[in-house]
């Protein structure tokens, strides 16, 4: 799963997005209430998002196309423990 497809890589972070790829790959998503938090989501990708009107894929996997005010939910308790794993 890539978190932007057709996103060119800058520099050194080509190697933090395959990693983040592989620990999404690893991690196993059910379905859930998913529309009830805030998620984790490349800064970048927020902005193209708002830009074009592309949708957005969370750390925890949710695809959206983002359009609330993020400050209004919870953290996602997913993207959240990967956010965790993805920093140590």
């Amino acid at each position: 799963m890539s978190l932007q497809p057709d996103e060119q890589q800058v520099g050194g972070t080509d190697v933090l997005d395959r990693e983040l790829e592989k620990l999404l790959e690893d991690t196993h998503v059910e379905d859930g209430d998913h529309e009830r938090f805030s998620h984790y989501v490349k800064k970048d990708a927020i902005l193209k998002s708002a830009m074009s009107g592309r949708p957005v894929i969370a750390l925890c996997g949710k695809v959206w196309t983002p359009g609330r005010d993020p400050e209004k939910f919870p953290v996602c308790p997913t993207c959240k423990e990967i956010y965790e794993k993805f920093k140590n």
